[in-house]
């Protein structure tokens, strides 16, 4: 294509001017046969020359029956690294700055990655980052034999064909791929430098795990733009949940990565018998079940990135979103043998468009299947296979904006007894007033045992909005964005979910999947006195005292952890004192001078433990 005639940045206008050969391809299959290494190749080695180390390989891919198959040999290289993000230019920014990480000015990489680019072939494309109404006009600039990353990448954000790229195309954002810097510059590790200039977003991709870069770098894109206009991209999934009484019910899930995003899109996992296995205590292997024959219906909205643009708002009471995303980077840790979703093993093992598998175990021509992981080491399989799946090939998607009648937050809790108490105290699910919904999305815990992120044992923060790694601006500024969600959108009920472990119990997602099938059942209306409880812990809000599901009474130890004998009041409150601390250490950074005074009033109120009632009182609930 003649790209001549686009407004481009000098920048890349010089890359590909120089560069030996570029591609724009225009279809997915051509992208498919880029990342194989040619249409008529099956296999293909992704290697960089790296000086001083020889020829590096960085990833494996195989053509498949039902797309591509992509593997790192290295096994830190198959998890986000949290702490990839780095800020490259001087503008207001509370990450880390490049100059003071490694004693330099960005200016000068940034220029050898741009000499760096100018001799490679290459694979260029154009796509829109969040919708097209909504978001940037973006550009992807990426070594050709790196194909398997572009493929992700236009899979994730979409490709504009470039046919149809219009004759004033000025990109705001481009993204440069430059993975053999990953070794030369950085021991190895994974970073992606953010480098806002005042025409164009630049971001520099030194690795090629999609996470970092080709999704949480586009998410980095438009939470920036976000804050400069006063709204944000939420981390969630959404999800409209059709009763078997025709009831709808739509759901927005935040958290963490591992919170149970994307689970909130799954049907609950059914044992073989049709029975769903709500937990097995850990300390006497007694096991508990319910019978719900028929379940919601699920009609997914979004999986991970949601633009809460204030374009799409009413005033109504209700927060409306819509996806910012192409297609979803969908983990299967959880599905580990045939049959644990059938749903998603028969979407994903024949689908209608070619799929992208990280972190699975395939072979070239054959057929990549969900289920067969990679292993870290041996007998340890990779707790972050992965697959990118077009919305359009989901059954029953939701294109539109819709309202949320319910926003939930999910957190992985370890699990909690009297003799090694932990903050997995959380029951199976509670609700929370707005102003302490607020205060769990400034400390999003990362969890227990976070598949998804390399990181360290023990309680730690995502950061605002469980977002924060992904930003690249002002903690203060997103608190205050979030905060205006809840203010403004009263009409909305918000509850706390956990995932993993109930007390002594293991329930895996379950407790998310009877919550959902629970609160979709009984509408939005409100509790009676009888059937909640403040919890005994005030930072989990209310407790639910009474739970019948399908006419079968949910036991009070799934409700209330404190009335566990294998925890009791003693564990409970030794693991109430461990979130207390935790949030008191991770709330103390965000009063700064520039903090709203409701923001401050509140997370004050937590520094100062609290009462319930004291939450209640900030925000009222239409």
């Amino acid at each position: 294509m003649d790209w001549e005639t686009l407004n481009l940045p000098e920048e890349a206008k010089s890359i590909l001017r120089a560069a030996p050969r570029v591609l724009f391809p225009s279809t997915e299959h051509e992208m498919v046969d880029l990342a194989c290494g040619g249409p008529q190749s099956n296999a293909y080695e992704v290697v960089y020359d790296v000086p001083g180390k020889g020829k590096v390989v960085e990833a494996s891919v195989a053509r498949v029956r039902n797309g591509v198959s992509a593997n790192y040999p290295e096994a830190y290289m198959r998890r986000r690294d949290p702490d990839c993000l780095v800020v490259g230019d001087d503008l207001p920014s509370d990450k880390p700055r490049y100059a003071d990480r490694y004693g330099e000015s960005f200016a000068g990489l940034r220029q050898q990655t741009f000499d760096w680019l100018k001799n490679q072939e290459l694979a260029v494309f154009a796509f829109n980052a969040g919708a097209d109404e909504i978001g940037l006009t973006a550009l992807a600039i990426c070594p050709a034999n790196a194909g398997f990353f572009a493929l992700g990448l236009a899979m994730l954000q979409g490709m504009i064909p470039p046919e149809e790229i219009p004759a004033d195309f000025t990109p705001r954002a481009v993204i440069y791929i430059a993975p053999i810097f990953r070794h030369t510059h950085f021991n190895g590790r994974q970073v992606v430098v953010h480098n806002r200039r005042e025409q164009v977003y630049e971001l520099f991709s030194f690795n090629l795990y999609p996470g970092p870069s080709a999704k949480k770098g586009v998410y980095g894109m438009l939470l920036n733009l976000g804050e400069q206009e006063g709204w944000t991209t939420a981390h969630c999934s959404a999800v409209r949940v059709v009763t078997p009484y025709d009831n709808e019910v739509t759901m927005m899930h935040e958290g963490a990565s591992g919170g149970g995003k994307s689970e909130m899109l799954e049907q609950a996992h059914r044992a073989p018998d049709g029975r769903w296995l709500l937990g097995i205590n850990t300390v006497n292997g007694e096991e508990r079940y319910l019978q719900i024959p028929r379940a919601c219906e699920l009609r997914p909205v979004t999986d991970d990135m949601a633009l809460c643009h204030p374009g799409i708002q009413s005033n109504h009471g209700k927060l409306r979103l819509q996806d910012a995303e192409n297609a979803w980077f969908v983990r299967v840790n959880h599905i580990n043998h045939y049959g644990t979703d059938p749903f998603l093993e028969s979407l994903t093992a024949q689908p209608s468009n070619p799929l992208l598998f990280l972190n699975i175990d395939a072979v070239p021509s054959a057929r990549a299947l969900i289920w067969e992981h990679v292993e870290d080491r041996p007998g340890k399989p990779c707790p972050n296979p992965r697959v990118i799946i077009p919305r359009k090939i989901v059954p029953e998607i939701i294109d539109a904006p819709v309202s949320v009648d319910i926003r939930s937050f999910g957190v992985r809790t370890p699990p909690c007894t009297k003799d090694a108490p932990t903050y997995g105290i959380i029951g199976m699910f509670h609700i929370l007033p707005p102003a302490l919904a607020w205060l769990w999305r400034l400390v999003a815990p990362r969890g227990h045992d976070n598949p998804s992120i390399v990181d360290e044992e023990g309680m730690s923060s995502e950061g605002v909005g469980s977002y924060w790694p992904f930003a690249s601006g002002l903690r203060t500024r997103h608190a205050d964005i979030l905060l205006d969600q809840f203010v403004t959108y009263r009409r909305m009920r918000h509850i706390l979910v956990p995932n993993q472990y109930i007390g002594a119990w293991k329930v895996g997602f379950m407790a998310q999947w009877i919550t959902r099938e629970y609160l979709a059942r009984r509408g939005n209306a409100r509790f009676r006195s009888a059937q909640i409880r403040p919890a005994r812990c005030s930072l989990l809000g209310y407790a639910m005292h009474q739970m019948q599901v399908e006419g079968q009474q949910i036991a009070r130890w799934f409700l209330q952890v404190d009335t566990q004998p294998e925890v009791g009041v003693e564990g409970y409150d030794k693991g109430a004192e461990q979130i207390r601390g935790f949030f008191k250490q991770t709330l103390q950074p965000y009063l700064t001078a520039d903090l709203s005074p409701l923001a401050r009033q509140i997370i004050q109120c937590c520094l100062d433990d609290g009462s319930l009632e004291d939450y209640e009182a900030f925000i009222s609930v239409e």
